[in-house]
């Protein structure tokens, strides 16, 4: 399947929605090629928000939008923005830890639900995402059809990155903010293994990120580096993919394999993908991740057999 996620892809115009959570508002951004598709919801991570994540025009690439590539295949996809992210607010003085951002996605899912008619998603997030989008499925398991968690962290046990960043923990416990730049995000494709990721994408990536964010929340940073585990495999009952890059320094793989062993669904599934580091969907082998996430979200559902029946 080397070909997979390399054809032309054909560009969606996008859509604009907000949905509020009290007096915050929250930006939704919707992509689709059909009506009455399967929905798709991302949830972006720590350091950047959902349309850079996402929705990446890249000159000359088409694929780097992974918005467009999946509407193409006929779903109807859609991006949050965090509050304290992008164009989400960002007024509160609080730090947006992960249990808000949980709260974030239900507010969204909800106002999703209400526009497409579609009452469960087929839910997706990285790094810090994948946590948020955990907790939600935990809090709200009627609306999750299925989740797949890329470079997730459970109890960040032999994690390098979450080593590391402990040593400046009392930085981010001082602020509710820091700072980023093009700098730090293009350290984000060096950090684990340099070469991963081509560099007009990381040059683009980092572009479109500091447009719209010069400082994001440290609260992901905090709940990883303090408060893990915040996610209970065994609340967790929709089938669910777990998703590995090679070199992430995030997820430390047997940290990964002892919560994929205590999913209690038997529709279960453990990728590792060769030739990634942390960031999937924007690195040179991202039609890796691009073919385990469709394949997992268009896998048939499964016939159980009757009690005391057989064909």
């Amino acid at each position: 399947m080397t070909g997979i996620g390399r054809e032309s892809v054909i560009g969606h115009p996008g859509e604009e929605h907000w949905a509020s959570k009290g007096e915050v508002d929250l930006f939704l951004w919707r992509k689709r090629s059909a009506p009455n598709a399967p929905v798709i919801v991302f949830v972006h991570g720590s350091s950047m928000s959902g349309v850079p994540t996402f929705d990446l025009q890249v000159p000359g690439r088409a694929d780097t939008s992974a918005m467009d590539w999946f509407a193409n295949r006929g779903f109807d996809t859609w991006c949050i923005d965090m509050e304290g992210y992008g164009r989400s607010g960002k007024k509160r003085p609080i730090n947006f830890d992960i249990a808000n951002g949980a709260d974030d996605i239900e507010v969204a899912v909800e106002k999703i639900v209400a526009v497409t008619g579609q009452q469960s998603i087929l839910l997706y997030g990285v790094s810090s995402g994948s946590l948020r989008a955990a907790v939600y499925t935990q809090r709200c398991p009627h609306r999750v059809a299925r989740l797949a968690l890329d470079a997730f962290v459970w109890t960040g046990k032999n994690s390098r990155t979450l080593e590391q960043r402990r040593t400046r923990i009392s930085e981010y416990l001082a602020t509710n903010r820091r700072p980023i730049s093009k700098e730090f995000i293009e350290s984000i494709f060096t950090r684990d293994h340099p070469g991963c990721a081509h560099d007009d994408v990381v040059e683009a990536l980092a572009d479109a990120v500091i447009s719209l964010d010069e400082s994001v929340p440290t609260g992901s940073y905090v709940d990883m580096c303090t408060r893990l585990p915040l996610v209970d495999p065994l609340r967790i009952p929709c089938p669910t993919l777990v998703m590995r890059g090679e070199y992430d320094g995030i997820a430390a793989e047997q940290d990964i394999i002892q919560f994929f062993k205590l999913l209690p669904t038997p529709g279960k599934e453990l990728v590792f993908m060769p030739g990634i580091a942390h960031a999937s969907f924007q690195e040179k082998n991202y039609a890796i991740a691009y073919h385990s996430l469709l394949s997992f979200f268009a896998r048939p559902n499964p016939i159980f057999p009757e009690a005391g029946k057989s064909s």
